[in-house]
């Protein structure tokens, strides 16, 4: 996949998806998916037209459910061929025609659009999907609009997943986004305490604007080389061991040796188990993380 950047032009046509993807939900991959279906019908490249999802600032304080280097990684995935990523800031001062022509047709070549119908564009978030398709049919651009998808009568969109997850109903909130939430971030020094009690455990730093699941105990797997560890995960500040300003996840890798300080993980969450808690005492939160951990192990083999 090739990312677009500054005034780099793509040298062949393309169909581009047009959205934030801040999710990459099963929503967004219904739009991803049209555009890919359509350029294999027309020989031209899947490209994707995007926004640096945090600074999307005309949407208020963007709690993102992907940072951009996943968001990318699952366009990677799905078979995207470029990306163009801009900043907003950039281009939220075009009107509409200029934003088709300088990112359309000048920047990705496009001979066919594709977007969500929610989709809206230009300074202002003047113009909406309707505008998009009557301004490209000037320029000869062909246009697709994906109704939102629903199921069982729940609309899939971020705004929904987001509050989920905040709530801890993070199986609910993988349903609806097709995989499952995660953070991927280097793996910092911690207090070491859990060595002591034979639950050596790692700590990630939650990243800077990715929404805050509900501070708690989850079911959750960490990718090591490629290999995903059964993981007992705790989402907050650990008020029992004194406390963290920022919020962590730490967690206690079942079945896993070795130094694993400095590399990047990505640690995904499968099920909520308990909210945080302050325990009485050290040896009451080594038993409960005891609990924690056979439940979890009980939990991946009733998946198997």
């Amino acid at each position: 996949m090739i990312i677009i950047d500054g005034n780099e032009r793509v040298g062949a046509n393309t169909v581009t998806a047009l959205g934030i993807f801040d999710g990459v939900h099963l929503g967004h991959r219904r739009v991803l998916s049209a555009a890919k279906k359509r350029a294999a019908e027309v020989h031209a490249l899947p490209a994707v037209f995007t926004f640096k999802t945090l600074s999307v600032t005309s949407k208020g304080r963007l709690e993102a459910l992907l940072t951009d280097e996943d968001k990318l990684s699952r366009f990677e995935q799905l078979g995207t061929e470029y990306v163009c990523e801009a900043d907003f800031d950039e281009l939220k001062g075009l009107d509409p025609e200029e934003f088709i022509d300088r990112i359309l047709v000048e920047r990705l070549h496009c001979v066919c659009a594709v977007c969500g119908e929610d989709f809206t564009f230009g300074k202002g978030g003047i113009a909406d999907a309707d505008d998009l398709a009557r301004l490209c049919a000037k320029r000869g651009i062909e246009t697709a609009k994906v109704s939102q998808l629903t199921i069982g009568g729940e609309p899939v969109s971020s705004t929904n997943i987001r509050s989920l997850i905040k709530k801890g109903e993070i199986a609910h909130a993988n349903a609806l986004l097709g995989s499952r939430f995660g953070i991927t971030a280097e793996i910092e020094h911690g207090a070491q305490i859990g060595r002591t009690w034979n639950f050596p455990t790692i700590n990630q730093t939650i990243p800077e604007g990715l929404v805050l699941p509900r501070f708690g105990v989850y079911c959750s797997k960490v990718c090591v080389d490629g290999v995903w560890f059964s993981s007992v995960t705790n989402i907050g500040i650990k008020p029992t061991v004194g406390g963290t300003e920022k919020p962590l996840a730490e967690s206690f890798i079942i079945g896993f040796e070795g130094d694993l300080y400095g590399r990047k993980l990505t640690t995904e969450l499968y099920e909520f188990v308990r909210p945080e808690q302050k325990f009485s005492s050290f040896a009451e939160l080594r038993e409960e993380i005891g609990r924690n951990t056979e439940f979890t192990k009980r939990y991946f083999e009733t998946m198997r």
